[in-house]
């Protein structure tokens, strides 16, 4: 392969991974967590859109267990959201194992 057809390559790879990049930041992802008590939403870049405590999880005696339902939900939604942009980013790449 020569120099320019590569460079030409390395060009359309950058543009495309960008392009991914924002639309992986422009997407939402959810999770669920103590039978959907709660339920939380991440944007592709990692930033908590919201988050949803159904009442009858709010019980004054326990918060801990409430705690521990948004820390699952919110870990929950990040993983997701960490697994989709590496699979999409993997797939531009050709399996190049850059970080991003």
């Amino acid at each position: 392969m020569d120099m320019k057809k590569m460079m030409k390559q390395a060009q359309r790879m950058q543009r495309d991974a960008a392009a991914a990049q924002e639309e992986i930041a422009a997407m939402e992802f959810e999770a669920t967590a103590g039978g959907g008590m709660v339920k939380a939403v991440v944007s592709g870049d990692n930033t908590v859109k919201s988050l949803a405590i159904d009442p009858e999880a709010i019980d004054p005696e326990d918060a801990e267990m409430l705690q521990d339902m948004i820390v699952a939900a919110v870990n929950e939604a990040l993983r997701t959201a960490s697994e989709t942009a590496n699979a999409k980013m993997n797939s531009i790449m050709g399996g190049m194992n850059l970080p991003f």
